[in-house]
């Protein structure tokens, strides 16, 4: 299949071990870098889940397996993260972070990698309000 316009983009970017390389950069970045403190201080001690969750959720988003979106039907990105207090400054990190791992994994520039963090800024964004409404 040489035609990309017949492949999902979890196929163009790579699958599944690009989606995990992505997944374990942002986590590595978030739990190790200073400019991501408040991010990191929203999250659970333990990482691991968030790991599997995210590849999961992101693998499913970008039309590869399913497996996430069926084990939690009816959620989404915006409903897992209702109850967080994600304020502008944390959906910001959360934002840089993502766009720092997929350049670390190669996707900076690929034209998939570059419309999901678009997508990652707009949901970030939602969620923020959705976390003011809340409060």
């Amino acid at each position: 299949m040489n035609d990309q316009s017949k492949l999902t983009p979890y196929e163009q970017i790579g699958s599944q071990p690009v989606i995990a390389a992505v997944v374990e950069r942002f986590y590595d970045l978030m739990d190790s870098e200073p400019a991501y403190a408040e991010l990191r201080a929203i999250h659970a001690a333990d990482l691991t889940p968030m790991r599997i969750s995210l590849a999961g959720f992101l693998a499913g988003w970008a039309g590869g397996p399913r497996d996430w979106f069926e084990a939690n039907p009816g959620k989404c990105m915006m409903s897992m993260h209702s109850g967080f207090p994600i304020t502008a400054q944390t959906a910001g990190q959360w934002v840089e972070a993502m766009a720092h791992a997929f350049a670390d994994c190669g996707l900076a520039d690929h034209p998939v990698g570059k419309l999901m963090n678009e997508r990652f800024e707009m949901m970030a964004g939602g969620m923020v309000r959705t976390a003011a409404m809340a409060g």
